[in-house]
């Protein structure tokens, strides 16, 4: 069948890569000329692994393609999926829905055969009807249907996520619709994948409320950390003793320095306002909000003391900028409030990111950009591991401490052992767990 993806942005270009891998007929729209060129010419814009084998066997074998030529596209296709950005709007932190709205008034103007329009996009409750009303506003008459069909993809594993997801949620109102939905997806039936037909307020909330589950996840077991600091008791292992216990499962039970990312931020606090304007306000969310913006502060902090209480003249090692490993992706990242706030207590900034040093230099001022974490510790003061990249877990600790001019470690994903460290002879600092020694 042939689908059209109207955004070829993260989501956009993984699902679209995705279905033409199912066999679909895919052409992604994309309004940006240069992201356009590019695309046309094999080239992945993003770091995510596996996409660029993906996006070149199928634009070799003709199911993939780019255009900006919307009608064209909508040619004869039976759904169109919008996949464009919902970033959160400036001064009250509801999801931005100027681009989603946008879509559907340029497929209105253009769609003259039945298709079913579905949004990719992480949208709040009411945008499916809202969809539907703008469509029958501009085009009366037009035979069309509106589903929604939230994506649930990590960055770094999104390959694997859509292939092989733990559910598919479609939010649909007719048969038309649902039958057209079940054709695009039908690769996952036949591998007995779960997909939840539902109506459009329920999926839309849906992705909402995982979102923020797991970010309240993240940010009860960063406090438990902090507590676990205080008392004497190690983090790794009131996690681990958490996770075995199936009603709460491990996932997402690693303490470290706040979420980030294109996601939980923004997820968190759309729905956060929405509930609140529907008078039925989450205040678990609030909070769970509230304390994952202090707790990137207070990493900062954390490296001042184990600095002896001042940075004023010292050169601090970052270690890992993205909000997570295997993406380039720093919307968001602890990295962008720990190094500035270093930076005000007066400390020297040597960087380095195996993927994310483009986004970087445009966000970050007055840092030493370095080609490798061993070019980054060279005379530094403090080392700091924000990111936990693969390349960073096996560093040769001789050769750091021998690099470094004061032998300070401060690991804020924890991905080493404070007895190994500290016998290395470092200062050892990590979260959650009792300080060596």
């Amino acid at each position: 069948m042939r689908i059209v993806m109207i955004g070829a942005g993260y989501v956009g270009l993984v699902s679209g890569t995705c279905f033409s891998e199912f066999g679909h007929d895919v052409a992604c729209v994309e309004k940006d000329k240069t992201r356009l060129a590019r695309l046309k010419n094999g080239e992945v814009p993003i770091y995510e692994p596996g996409l660029g084998a993906l996006m070149a066997g199928n634009m070799k074998a003709g199911r993939l393609t780019f255009t900006d030529d919307l009608k064209a596209a909508v040619a004869g296709a039976e759904a169109i999926f919008i996949a464009v950005g919902t970033p959160s709007r400036r001064g009250d932190g509801h999801a931005d829905m100027t681009y989603v709205f946008a879509a559907a008034r340029e497929i209105a103007a253009v769609l003259s055969d039945h298709a079913v329009i579905v949004t990719k996009s992480t949208v709040p409750v009411g945008t499916g009807r809202e969809i539907a009303r703008i469509v029958r506003a501009a085009r009366p008459g037009l035979e069309f249907d509106v589903a929604s069909n939230p994506e649930f993809l990590r960055e770094g594993s999104a390959i694997g996520d859509f292939m092989r997801p733990d559910r598919v949620v479609i939010g649909v109102e007719s048969e038309r619709a649902r039958e057209v939905m079940r054709r695009v997806y039908r690769p996952l039936y036949l591998i007995e994948r779960p997909i939840l037909f539902t109506s459009f307020e329920t999926a839309e909330l849906i992705k909402y409320a995982a979102n923020a589950f797991l970010a309240a996840k993240i940010t009860f077991i960063n406090e438990i950390a902090d507590l676990c600091e205080k008392v004497g008791a190690d983090v790794h292992d009131v996690a681990r003793g958490m996770g075995l216990d199936g009603r709460i499962g491990a996932k997402f039970l690693h303490a470290g320095p706040g979420y980030g990312g294109s996601c939980f931020p923004k997820d968190t606090l759309a729905l956060a306002r929405t509930a609140a304007e529907a008078g039925a306000p989450l205040r678990i969310v609030e909070a769970v909000v509230a304390v994952n913006d202090v707790r990137k502060r207070r990493m900062a902090d954390k490296v001042i003391e184990a600095c002896g209480g001042s940075v004023a003249g010292a050169t601090v090692a970052v270690l890992g900028l993205t909000f997570k490993p295997n993406t380039d992706d720093m919307r968001e990242a602890p990295a962008l409030t720990i190094i500035p706030a270093l930076q005000d207590a007066g400390a020297a900034i040597r960087a380095f990111d195996p993927a994310g040093m483009g986004e970087a230099t445009a966000l970050l001022k007055d840092v030493a950009w370095c080609s490798d974490a061993y070019d980054a510790l060279s005379g530094a003061d403090a080392l700091v591991i924000v990111t936990e990249w693969n390349e960073f877990r096996a560093l040769d600790l001789a050769r750091v401490k021998a690099l470094m001019r004061r032998p300070i470690f401060v690991d804020l994903r924890n991905i080493y052992s404070p007895v190994e460290v500290a016998e290395a002879g470092f200062t050892y600092r990590s979260v959650g767990r009792p300080n060596p020694g």
